[in-house]
């Protein structure tokens, strides 16, 4: 069994930055470029889905107890529609939305993964009944690139970084004709993007259903989507009342927080992939980052450290209810507890011992095989 006090004692923020921030109402500019309509019409579509169920929302009790803070709510992405992630949320409901109205076996969609988003683009693709291509880098592990072919997406695997296979699925559905489901924009590109990004805000929905609002959200991001749709729901909703918003990243792959200290959305060069596969994105999505500049007021950086000890610790139940984390699902309670270690850093994002905190699990078991070496001990 995992201790909870040697997970902690392994929890450190490596880089910070912060931004001040005042209370307001959610702005008139956001509202033009991620309105409120857009994310009440993802989160009605999907609830009526066939099989959809809201996921858990864990209290992990124990956990919290021992990191100082009054209460820690874990949402549980480990079943959302068999696929084991939140992006089963987004690139799903994009593609819905783009085969609407037309003849889907005359289209191919196409996108670039690290694997969880790739995963709910050829589910939902094999749904509509479009084809599909999807494009993965050199370190995206075999066990997702077969559970992505599973669905019927032809895979094609990039020799370079996520990055890299993200401008070659552009290059290759310009010159072919394929339409690209992606969780990040560029220039003239923003539309299916803002769908998947709503596609994920049913969370917030849930979790509206499942706990008081909570003090303080801490979101992991990799180009920023999952965090900004998360962020901007939570404002849309609870306007000057909404949490104060933490944004962790891996040091290896740190784009907003670079985005943070230059003022714009920022690209940085990844010279090693972490251990937390879906986070290593090192350009910034410039539709996230107009959302996440606005409200985040504080980001932070871990290492890989102590995501296998958590990953275990959550496994084992010492925490609370027995948990399957995935290696992504474990920034936000690593970057929780390496803030209550530091003293000047939790006095200025406002965590005490009355905090309620949130955190995302947003992956569970995507690659079994590395899941099961975790949690054994094979990968320490």
């Amino acid at each position: 069994m995992q201790s909870i006090q040697s997970f902690l004692n392994m929890c450190k923020i490596d880089d910070t930055h912060s931004l001040t921030q005042t209370p307001s109402a959610y702005p008139a500019e956001l509202e033009v470029l991620f309105p409120t309509s857009m994310v009440s019409e993802a989160q009605d579509t999907i609830s009526n889905w066939d099989g959809y169920a809201p996921t858990a929302l864990h209290d992990l009790s124990p956990l919290a107890q021992a990191i100082g803070v009054k209460k820690l709510s874990y949402k549980d992405e480990s079943t959302r529609f068999g696929l084991g992630s939140f992006k089963a949320l987004g690139g799903a409901y994009a593609v819905e939305k783009l085969m609407s109205g037309r003849d889907a076996s005359r289209i191919t969609v196409a996108t670039a993964t690290d694997g969880n988003h790739g995963r709910s683009v050829a589910w939902g693709a094999q749904q509509a009944g479009c084809k599909c291509i999807i494009y993965i880098h050199a370190e995206v592990s075999q066990g997702r690139a077969d559970a992505m072919a599973a669905y019927g997406a032809t895979i094609i695997r990039v020799d370079g970084d996520y990055d890299l296979s993200v401008r070659q699925c552009a290059e290759d559905s310009a010159r072919h004709g394929y339409e690209i489901i992606s969780d990040t924009t560029w220039e003239g590109y923003m539309d299916v993007p803002r769908y998947v990004m709503a596609g994920y805000t049913m969370m917030v929905r849930e979790i509206k259903a499942q706990a008081e609002p909570p003090t303080h959200v801490i979101l992991q991001a990799g180009v920023g989507g999952l965090a900004a749709a998360v962020t901007a729901a939570l404002w849309q909703d609870l306007g000057i009342h909404m949490p104060k918003v933490i944004i962790v990243e891996a040091g290896f792959a740190p784009c907003l927080i670079a985005s943070a200290r230059s003022g714009r959305a920022e690209t940085v060069h990844i010279t090693q992939e972490t251990i937390m596969a879906g986070l290593s994105c090192g350009e910034a999505s410039p539709l996230a980052w107009e959302i996440l500049k606005q409200r985040v007021s504080h980001f932070v950086t871990i290492a890989d450290t102590a995501v296998p000890t958590g990953m275990r610790l959550l496994a084992c139940g010492e925490a609370g209810p027995k948990i399957e984390a995935g290696e992504c699902g474990l920034p936000g309670v690593i970057a929780l507890a390496g803030m209550m270690k530091d003293d000047t850093l939790r006095k200025a994002a406002g965590l005490s011992s009355a905090a309620r905190v949130l955190v995302f699990g947003c992956e569970g078991a995507t690659d079994p095989e590395i899941y099961d070496q975790i949690i054994t001990g094979e990968i320490a």
